[in-house]
């Protein structure tokens, strides 16, 4: 008998020592569990549990319920989360390195600009120590897609000389340009343009094709301008640098091969959502018909001159950080390019 209990006291004492070997990740999700991106998020973490051999799990809190997009900057360096998602808009003087996504060019494909920004972040030494300074490890990115022009009845902006006298929204960057094109900025979310639209708060906004079914824009919108004015690439989900020092290698390997995989997969969803707006758009498919122009390559040119001011202004910020902010732009726009030249020649990787 006593044998017996021993042995069975070993046996528990061996399960519960296997069950605690699995370290679990607390993850701040400032987004709410639906849509696309979501969709994303979740399959990183399922791949993580995957390659991992459930050796790492997450515990996750979706829609701001630990930390929002203002506190998360500020939650996950001091350790209320281990990791959360990120928007360099929302803090930019602290994520200052990651808002270089978030300056306007001429790529607008979500797989380049986030490849581009992936590899920059986990290879370029000095923006690892500008993310190591604010105790952060980047793991993976997002995009907002290209930055189109969307109006509601007969408003329409189909040149730059439009944008005059417009009420418009806008994030970031981008609206900085759009004041200096002389529109009239309103301060609101994306979320809150539909209102805005029906109400005649506003005339146009910058919008995104893959959220205008999310936020049903479609509804109150009428006039669609395919711009592909660069995107919001300074949008990534970083790790509290303390736990992810006391990870083996192995764990930490998983982590970096989960969130590169995860650029192709979310960039295959947002492209497939994108093209499905689009067409629906201009058939009437997506509930609503509605006119789509296409900017003209003069137009965008403007548009990516009026930007040049703001690219030097991060350039002399970073210089301020003891970095070489042209060295990194340079390092940067040539990732964007490589990656261009890529999908030029192969088509996304899901194509080929």
């Amino acid at each position: 008998m006593i044998r017996t209990l021993i042995s069975s006291a070993a046996l528990t004492l061996a399960m519960t020592t296997t069950v605690s070997a699995a370290t679990q990740l607390r993850f701040a999700e400032p987004s709410p569990n639906r849509g696309a991106r979501a969709e994303a998020v979740t399959h990183f973490t399922e791949e993580v549990s995957k390659l991992s051999n459930g050796d790492l799990t997450f515990d996750m809190h979706w829609g701001g319920a630990l930390l929002d997009y203002k506190s998360v900057t500020n939650g996950v360096a001091a350790g209320t989360a281990d990791m959360g998602t990120m928007l360099a808009a929302y803090d930019p003087q602290k994520l200052r390195s990651l808002a270089i996504g978030d300056l306007p060019t001429q790529y607008s494909d979500p797989w380049v600009g986030m490849r581009a920004m992936h590899e920059l972040m986990s290879t370029n030494k000095d923006m690892q120590k500008l993310l190591a300074e604010l105790n952060f490890v980047y793991l993976t990115g997002y995009s907002s897609t290209g930055v189109q022009f969307e109006c509601a009845g007969e408003n329409k902006i189909r040149t730059v000389a439009d944008i005059k006298g417009k009420r418009m929204r806008a994030a970031g960057n981008y609206a900085k340009i759009l004041d200096d094109l002389g529109a009239n900025m309103v301060s609101l979310n994306i979320s809150d343009a539909y209102q805005a639209y029906d109400t005649g708060l506003i005339d146009c906004g910058a919008s995104y094709f893959y959220t205008i079914r999310a936020f049903k824009t479609f509804e109150v919108a009428d006039n669609y301008t395919v711009a592909n004015w660069g995107q919001l690439l300074g949008f990534a989900t970083l790790m509290n640098r303390d736990v992810w020092g006391d990870l083996s290698q192995e764990q930490q390997a998983v982590l970096l091969e989960a969130g590169s995989n995860a650029i192709d997969y979310f960039a295959k969803l947002q492209i497939e959502e994108m093209n499905l707006v689009v067409n629906g758009l201009r058939t009437g498919d997506i509930g609503k018909k509605a006119n789509v122009y296409e900017m003209s390559k003069e137009d965008r040119a403007i548009l990516a001159k009026a930007s040049e001011k703001y690219v030097q202004e991060w350039i002399d910020r970073a210089n301020k950080d003891g970095v070489d902010g042209q060295q990194i732009w340079d390092e940067y726009t040539a990732l964007l390019e490589k990656y261009q030249h890529e999908l030029d020649s192969s088509g996304h990787p899901w194509e080929r």
